[in-house]
């Protein structure tokens, strides 16, 4: 009996210490929060995203959507990739194409040679580009590639991406992407958004950039050329079908160029939803953002203001100018100087523009 009511007692004593020590142990967090904005200043524009986020996830709030219909559209250049250097990534491709590709120089039709020199005259002598010049260059740009594999067409852009940027060190054009914003896209991701980019770019140039971020290739709309087989000669698609031999190549047809209402209309007709979220930088996305903020749901628009001319290539009269338009429209203003801690990494530096002779 005594036995007994020793080993009791010491089956007791165990429990209790056992308890105490657990009970002394320093509580952890199981999960403890992860900060996605190591990159940003605390700011108006942060402050407001942060908000917006927590409120329409809250399944308590009124204001909560369902995951499927969390939709983002970001516009690609001058919001989360750079445009200044010295101008948009597609302008300075179809200048290399045109007027330097060893390959194509001399024999490019006449109209795209002018688009490009057009394009060479406005960044090394600031002469105004010629009225509706996105059309001119969208229609040079469309013959320019036209009878390229996507492959090759493909290849042809990350290799001219990965070049030095100009008016940069420590940066390819592939790698100039706004680190704060990638910020945002891991933000929304763990948020239970789907982000799509709509930009004004070539479709194809457009998923070739933003292959790196891992956002796929059905999640990019941007401007388009009608493609064909490549034995598929004049014969319109309905009345054609392609055999297991042949492959898809760009033509020179200009299908559309994804500005203004232009990108109202493809996210309507590829998305089928309407976003809750829209960031841009210029005036070719205000349709974009006005289409967000008709949406019944909670909705918000970000516009990005490139106010930063330490570290990037700025007009900062131009600048001035879009974010009072920016504000007067109701729309949040992201500012490059005031909100970012840095805009490519710290490692890049913003150099003067180099032009060969």
């Amino acid at each position: 009996m005594e036995m007994k009511m020793m080993k009791r007692f010491l089956t007791v004593a165990v429990l209790i210490l056992a308890s105490t020590f657990v009970s002394c142990q320093k509580e952890e967090p199981a999960n403890p929060p992860r900060e996605y904005f190591t990159l940003w200043n605390q700011c108006e524009a942060l402050s407001t995203l942060k908000a917006y986020v927590e409120d329409v996830t809250n399944p308590n709030s009124p204001n909560f959507i369902e995951a499927p219909d969390r939709i983002a559209t970001f516009d690609m250049d001058g919001t989360f990739i750079g445009e200044l250097y010295p101008t948009y990534f597609e302008y300075n491709l179809l200048e290399y194409r045109a007027l330097d590709d060893p390959d194509y120089k001399g024999i490019a039709p006449a109209d795209v040679q002018e688009a490009a020199q057009d394009i060479r005259d406005f960044v090394r002598t600031k002469k105004p580009l010629p009225d509706h010049f996105d059309m001119k260059h969208a229609n040079a740009a469309a013959k320019a590639y036209a009878g390229m594999t996507l492959a090759e067409f493909n290849s042809y852009v990350k290799a001219y991406a990965a070049k030095q940027a100009n008016g940069f060190e420590g940066m390819t054009y592939g790698e100039s992407f706004y680190k704060p914003m990638l910020e945002v896209f891991n933000y929304l991701r763990a948020n239970g958004f789907t982000f799509y980019v709509v930009s004004g770019s070539d479709r194809f140039i457009c998923r070739a950039l933003v292959e790196s971020l891992g956002i796929a290739p059905n999640r990019v709309i941007g401007m388009d050329v009608r493609l064909k087989s490549n034995k598929q000669g004049d014969e319109p698609g309905v009345e054609y079908t392609m055999g297991k031999e042949e492959y898809i190549i760009r033509t020179d047809e200009l299908i559309i160029k994804t500005l203004k209402n232009n990108k109202v209309a493809l996210i309507s007709q590829e998305i089928g939803k309407v976003p809750v979220l829209s960031f841009g930088n210029s005036s070719g996305d205000t349709a974009m953002h006005n289409y967000c903020l008709t949406n019944t749901l909670k909705s918000a628009a970000f516009m990005l203001v490139a106010d930063d001319d330490e570290h990037d290539h700025v007009d900062l009269e131009e600048t001035a100018k879009r974010e009072k338009t920016w504000r007067e429209n109701g729309f949040h203003i992201i500012s490059m100087k005031h909100d970012f801690k840095t805009i490519y990494g710290y490692s890049v530096r913003k150099v003067p523009f180099t032009f060969p002779e």
